[in-house]
């Protein structure tokens, strides 16, 4: 039996995200990795109450008082080595990381994007404003990416993808929960899973 690997999930919000990667490894989908840490960038974050719940360890490190995006930087790195943390996923996290940070962790970071990329996407492209620009663009599809981390915001290499039909009568907010029910909560622990096992396997090789 392979060891997990050890997943630390960056959240800043409601995590809705975070709860179906906890939902997944309850469930046994997610079984290659185990959420070890939960970083928050927002203390006041539910996604730290999320993980309470479910037993897993949850720090708050807030940028604001870190002082500067160096110190804030430094602060989840101190978190992420003193839990071993092997893989990154990004789960409604509103920070974009230096190429520095990235770079420590390279191809061990996903994010979930709320559409196709390369469509609405990028720098200021989060959150609700990604729906609105494809109901105002008028597009009939939408959906879903993860990616790994880049230093170009939304820029690396896709690993899933998931469409999802706009529906007359949508709005940003019933676009953006359709878009999560059928994509992100989907794709997110699945592509979770097959890095872990990606990672147990290129593990197992070094240990050879």
């Amino acid at each position: 039996m392979l060891k997990p690997v050890n997943i630390a999930v960056l959240v800043s919000g409601g995590g809705t995200n975070l709860q179906a990667l906890i939902n997944a490894q309850r469930d046994g989908l997610l079984h290659s990795g185990k959420i070890q840490l939960v970083l928050s960038s927002k203390p006041d974050a539910y996604a730290l109450i999320r993980a309470q719940q479910a037993g897993i360890p949850a720090v708050a490190v807030s940028k604001k008082q870190a002082g500067s995006q160096q110190a804030f930087e430094e602060a989840l790195l101190a978190q992420l080595r003193a839990h071993h943390i092997d893989l990154i996923v990004l789960a409604g996290f509103m920070s974009i990381l230096s190429e520095e940070f990235i770079k420590a962790y390279p191809r061990r970071i996903l994010n979930v994007h709320p559409s196709l990329i390369p469509s609405f996407c990028g720098q200021g492209f989060y959150g609700l404003r990604v729906h609105e620009a494809a109901l105002a663009y008028g597009v009939k599809v939408t959906g879903a990416t993860v990616h790994f981390v880049n230093e170009i915001p939304d820029g690396g290499e896709i690993i899933a993808q998931k469409a999802v039909d706009i529906l007359p009568g949508d709005t940003p907010e019933i676009l953006q929960r359709r878009v999560m029910e059928q994509a992100e909560w989907v794709l997110l622990p699945q592509a979770t899973e097959a890095v872990s096992a990606a990672l147990q396997t290129e593990r197992e090789g070094n240990d050879e």
